[in-house]
């Protein structure tokens, strides 16, 4: 799991843990295991947060763990034409290589370590492909898809882009260069990510050595969550136990604590983890596949809007 990272994470900057005396630990209220299913052409994925109130993920929507999968040849997949309105898509690669392209004409290549955050908006039609070289070659795939909602206010924006690449993300560490953190939006210990966002979040893909113990402050006025990509620990004060595929919820606080087992697996040699807490929008959603919106009647609409073009049109050369 390469991504971006550093020989000695004592060269990075680090985020000092909050004081006990003053801070309160977020207690862990629920650990659940992610189920596995097919998305797409039939790339496998964990639907990280299924198990979890929807309540509890505000801002967010959803996260898939695409992979990790080990492709032959002629064997990687990715997504036909899909629409999306009303949210944002944050594509983060771990490992390999993808491509976007879009109604608008826009889109761009992802590789280790790079983020695509696609705010859909208004509505747009893309598509995620691998590019020739690996379907030719097969090799290692492994990402992550966050789905980050939009306020009413906001859902009917022109759709935009940002590509974040993996030379940009803060890389940040703890005080004894136990974990590197990759920031990768939002802000922690006064640093802040390359990410910008309309709901203010964080998100950080952390890597955590065997035995290392990380406290990371945490606003109260954001939720916690946690998913392990890979290895096995433990969570907050209560040391719940945490392994590969399995999501945390934490209650309220302004502290999250996770330690990873002293002996990890030889394929998974540290405990990474993707850690996500956003400002509540606090509005009504109303969900039907690609569409995000506040009531049933904008669904309506917004299903009508993709069947009428009005998303845009897939480029000649797709056609």
């Amino acid at each position: 799991m390469p991504a971006v990272t550093v020989e000695n994470p004592l060269v990075l900057p680090r985020v000092e843990a909050p004081d006990p005396t003053t801070s309160t630990a977020r207690p862990v209220l629920q650990v659940v295991t992610a189920p596995e299913g097919y998305e797409g052409e039939g790339f496998p994925v964990r639907r990280a947060f299924a198990k979890i109130n929807t309540k509890y993920l505000d801002p967010f929507i959803m996260m898939d763990q695409m992979g990790e999968v080990e492709y032959a040849a002629g064997e990687p997949k990715g997504t036909p034409w899909h629409p999306h309105r009303g949210f944002e898509t944050v594509t983060y690669l771990i490992d390999g290589k993808f491509i976007h392209k879009d109604s608008t004409g826009g889109g761009g290549f992802l590789g280790d370590g790079d983020t695509q955050w696609m705010t859909a908006g208004a509505g747009i039609l893309h598509i995620e492909t691998p590019p020739e070289d690996l379907v030719v070659s097969g090799g290692l795939f492994h990402g992550l898809q966050l789905w980050v909602n939009l306020p009413a206010s906001d859902k009917m924006i022109q759709p935009k882009y940002q590509d974040i690449s993996g030379a940009n993300v803060k890389l940040l560490t703890t005080p004894d260069g136990g974990a590197v953190l990759r920031l990768i939006a939002g802000e922690i210990g006064g640093v802040q990510g390359p990410g910008a966002t309309h709901t203010p979040i964080t998100m950080i893909h952390a890597t955590v050595s065997p035995g290392a113990r990380i406290t990371l402050p945490w606003r109260s006025d954001f939720n916690a969550l946690v998913y392990a990509l890979n290895g096995r620990g433990t969570v907050g004060e209560e040391n719940r136990p945490l392994q590969m595929g399995q999501a945390v919820l934490f209650g309220d606080g302004d502290s999250i604590t996770v330690q990873a087992d002293a002996t990890q697996e030889s394929r998974s040699p540290n405990l990474d983890l993707v850690i996500l807490g956003g400002q509540p929008i606090r509005e009504p959603v109303a969900h039907y596949g690609p569409f995000v919106m506040n009531s049933h009647r904008e669904l309506q609409q917004a299903v009508e809007d993709f069947q009428s073009g009005r998303f845009g049109t897939i480029p000649a050369e797709h056609n």
